[in-house]
C-alpha cells in the first residue's frame, strides 16, 4: 500500500503563491505516476497536473503558466507550485498515486481571497 499526505494549503490573497507537498510512504516502488487534483465546492474533481516517473510534468491547460509540478525522488515527495493564485483556485487539493497500488491523499484546503 501507498500512503500519501498532502500539506502546504492555506489562505492566501489573490496574486499570492503556495507550494503544496505530497509525501509518499509505504510501497513507493509501486508508484508509476503521480497526479494532483482539486475539487471546489459543488464541482467535480478535476485534474490539475500529472507526472509519469521522472518525465516532464503535464499541467492542465487552464493552469499552465501559473502552476508547476515537481518531485524530489530522495524525499518521495511531489510538489505543486501555484503562483498568481485566483479566487477560482479555491478548492481542496489532492494528490493521487497511480500504479499497481493507487492511493489518494486526504486533501489540503486552498482558499484564495479576492
Amino acid at each position: 500500500q501507498v500512503q500519501l499526505v498532502e500539506s502546504g494549503g492555506g489562505l492566501v490573497q489573490a496574486g499570492g503563491s503556495l507550494r503544496l507537498s505530497c509525501k509518499a510512504s509505504g510501497r513507493t516502488d509501486r508508484i508509476h505516476a503521480m497526479a494532483w487534483y482539486r475539487q471546489a465546492p459543488g464541482k467535480e474533481r478535476e485534474l490539475v497536473a500529472h507526472q509519469t516517473g521522472g518525465g516532464t510534468p503535464a499541467i492542465t491547460d487552464s493552469m499552465k503558466g501559473r502552476f508547476t509540478m515537481s518531485r524530489s525522488s530522495a524525499k518521495n515527495t511531489w510538489y505543486l507550485q501555484m503562483n498568481n493564485l485566483k479566487p477560482e483556485d479555491t478548492a481542496v487539493y489532492y494528490c493521487r498515486s497511480i500504479g499497481s497500488s493507487s492511493s489518494w491523499g486526504q486533501g489540503t484546503q486552498v482558499t484564495v481571497s479576492s
